[in-house]
């Protein structure tokens, strides 16, 4: 008589479960990609009203804000989870630029932006919740901008993509032609530094593997 079949094992859960204090999908992406599937909430902090006197210290703030947001929130699911907050802005001549407000600030910033250099700041900020400790950083990334023209920048901004980025741009999009090259870590510019974020979970004594679903990395 043939044995029933055994069933498959149930996956493993990650040992500590995160929560991404953005709506950005990009920021979700590089997540997933990295094993981690966090959950989103969005923090709803009023942007345009924090201000800081560096770009680096804006981003930072910002990020900061965005996870004490979610953490006082009271919408965390069970488990204690870390919660992580990020924010990029472009660092141009000392002024922060993030996302801009319509077609016509997005074409003024790319004919300013291009064959020049800029340093995309990104700011983290990870709460423990379960300890209530934090560890938060900027990292930083020099992005050099290729020189489009005018039609290619009125192509690019017609897309719609500058509208929804900081500095209008994104190494992962239609941007990324435009981009000549970078100095430091690729998804800081897209929004999110995993080196960083390991970096920062070792500082609250959690290894980043600890938060890898471990059915996908089966």
């Amino acid at each position: 008589m043939t044995p029933p079949p055994t069933p498959p094992a149930a996956a493993a859960v990650p040992a500590r479960s995160l929560v991404l204090a953005s709506a950005s999908p990009a920021r979700l992406g590089l997540l997933r990609q990295a094993g981690i599937e966090p959950l989103v909430l969005v923090s709803g902090v009023d942007e345009e009203a924090i201000s800081a006197p560096t770009p680096a210290e804006l981003a930072l703030v910002l990020a900061t804000a965005k996870a004490e947001a979610v953490v006082a929130s009271g919408r965390l699911p069970d488990g204690q989870p870390l919660v992580i907050g990020c924010d990029s802005v472009l660092d141009l001549d000392g002024q922060a630029l993030g996302k801009p407000a319509d077609a016509e600030e997005a074409t003024a910033r790319w004919k300013a932006m291009r064959g020049r250099s800029g340093v995309l700041r990104t700011g983290h900020c990870v709460i423990d919740t379960a300890t209530g400790r934090r560890a938060s950083a900027t990292a930083s990334t020099t992005v050099r901008f290729g020189s489009p023209d005018d039609d290619e920048i009125a192509a690019y901004v017609a897309s719609g993509e500058p509208l929804h980025v900081a500095g209008a741009f994104t190494l992962d999009g239609r941007s990324a032609p435009f981009v000549d090259g970078i100095e430091g870590d690729p998804g800081n510019v897209i929004g999110l530094s995993l080196p960083l974020l390991r970096t920062l979970l070792a500082d609250l004594s959690v290894r980043i593997t600890d938060l890898w679903n471990r059915e996908s990395a089966a």
